[in-house]
C-alpha cells in the first residue's frame, strides 16, 4: 500500500528538527495518526532527539491531536531529548492552559525563541 502524502513540513536546521503542519485544521483521526508516526519516525531515527512543533498555520485541533503531542513527549523524554512547541494560535493556547498542558510542554512565542532555548 503507498504511504500517504506527509501531512508535515520538515526542516532540519543547527540539528534541530523543526516540523511544521501543512492543514490548518488538525481535526481527522486518520491524519493525526499519520502526523504521529511520523513523528515517531523522527524521534527514532536521533539519540537524542531535537524537536520543534511550530503550530504557525493552525487554526483548529481535536483532543485526539493533544493526545498525540502527550505521546510524542513521552517518547523524546525517554530517548533524553528535548520538545518545544511555537506559534500557537491564543484560542488554541486557552486549551493548553485549561487542560495544564501548557505545564507538561515548553512553549515559546516564536520559533527563533524556541530554538534558542534548546541545550
Amino acid at each position: 500500500m503507498p504511504s500517504a502524502e506527509s501531512r508535515l513540513r520538515i526542516t532540519d536546521e543547527s540539528g534541530v528538527t523543526q516540523v511544521g503542519f501543512i492543514d490548518r485544521n488538525i481535526l481527522d483521526e486518520a491524519n493525526i495518526q499519520q502526523i504521529g508516526e511520523e513523528l515517531a519516525e523522527i524521534i527514532d531515527a536521533s539519540d537524542s532527539p531535537k524537536l520543534l512543533i511550530s503550530f504557525a498555520n493552525v487554526d483548529h485541533l481535536s483532543s485526539a491531536a493533544l493526545g498525540t503531542l502527550i505521546t510524542i513527549s513521552n517518547k523524546i523524554k525517554a530517548k533524553n531529548g528535548q520538545l518545544r512547541l511555537a506559534q500557537i494560535d491564543p484560542q488554541i493556547y486557552e486549551v493548553f492552559v485549561i487542560t495544564k498542558l501548557n505545564k507538561l510542554f515548553e512553549i515559546h512565542d516564536t520559533a527563533e525563541n524556541a530554538i534558542k532555548s534548546f541545550t
